[in-house]
């Protein structure tokens, strides 16, 4: 078996490099279910990946992509049959495993979840990775006594994680603030759910103070850095954040005001080691409320190829919404 992939290599200087190759079957990973994959996503750790930035990866030759959906071809495991839609995210694949920027991928049983039949793997891969994150923090705010009807802020909305917890927001009754850097986007974000969109630099914009007046009940935060410390000061009295990136810097410069004066709580969500039952639970939720037709200004396409430029964008944050690869022969 020979399969086309975008394999990654480094220099002795630690530069890498990314071409499309013709594989054998014998250099995929050991693991009981084989894939043939039909889609794959395009995430700001897979620009990493490709990039060589961050030590994510450490063995070359490597293949990223953390995550795919596609059909099993062949399977060991009781759980998966052959022609059964699959959709992967997570499990450090794409860092420490070969991913899914290839026509096949050979995967462990429980790093997969059957697709929820209202989903195609090409809707499954708009939301992939962005998806099942923005579903997990939804779940978390939930969790913390945030109902539907409640004002919830969404950072870094132009972005994957953030234009998809819009529209899930939305769905579900909430109020979205959007808040993004780049105005083009504001009507595209009305468009799915947003009532309202805010400047970053607006945001950005510190008053100086511990506390800011209380405006929302809560927010999902992309960004973190100094952006996420403006946001919670701005929490209402027993709301919750929930903190999904680092785009923005790993630092949080800020007090533990809000937190003990308005009893905030910041929510980490980890959406790489989630175990099965809760991502099955979360791609059933997705299925009913995620909308593709909705969604498709916010999804991009693209093939292997393509992907070395687009890790470039995606890093510097001019890639707005989804980018899915299609990395099957042109028909």
């Amino acid at each position: 078996m020979q399969f086309k992939a975008l394999v990654s290599t480094a220099d002795s200087k630690g530069t890498v490099s990314s071409s499309v190759e013709l594989v054998e079957g014998t250099a995929l990973p050991d693991g009981d279910v084989l894939v043939a994959v039909e889609w794959a996503g395009l995430n700001y750790k897979d620009a990493m990946c490709l990039s060589g930035l961050g030590n994510l990866v450490r063995n070359y030759p490597h293949v990223a992509g953390i995550d795919f959906a596609g059909r099993v071809v062949e399977s060991s495991s009781a759980r998966y049959h052959p022609g059964q839609a699959v959709v992967l995210t997570g499990w450090r694949v794409g860092e420490v495993r070969w991913g899914g920027y290839a026509q096949r991928a050979r995967v462990d049983a429980g790093m997969l979840v059957a697709l929820p039949k209202p989903l195609s793997t090409r809707s499954a891969m708009a939301l992939g990775t962005a998806g099942l994150t923005a579903m997990l923090a939804i779940n978390k705010l939930r969790a913390a006594g945030l109902a539907p009807g409640s004002e919830i802020l969404v950072t870094g909305a132009a972005g994957g994680v953030g234009s998809i917890a819009v529209m899930l927001l939305a769905r579900l009754g909430y109020k979205v603030v959007a808040v993004t850097g780049r105005a083009e986007m504001a009507e595209p974000l009305m468009r799915i759910g947003a009532t309202s969109v805010l400047p970053r630099e607006e945001l950005l914009t510190g008053s100086g103070k511990l506390l800011d007046k209380e405006r929302w009940a809560g927010a999902i935060d992309v960004v973190g850095g100094p952006l996420l410390a403006e946001v919670l000061k701005k929490i209402a009295y027993g709301g919750a954040v929930a903190a999904i990136g680092m785009a923005g810097g790993t630092d949080l410069p800020t007090s533990v005001i809000p937190f003990i004066l308005r009893g905030v709580s910041l929510i980490g969500i980890d959406s790489v080691m989630q175990p099965y039952e809760a991502r099955v639970a979360a791609w059933e939720r997705l299925s009913t409320l995620f909308v593709p037709a909705a969604y498709e200004e916010f999804v991009r396409e693209a093939r292997l190829e393509d992907l070395p430029g687009l890790a470039g964008q995606v890093l510097k944050g001019s890639v707005a919404g989804r980018v899915i690869i299609n990395p099957r022969d042109p028909s």
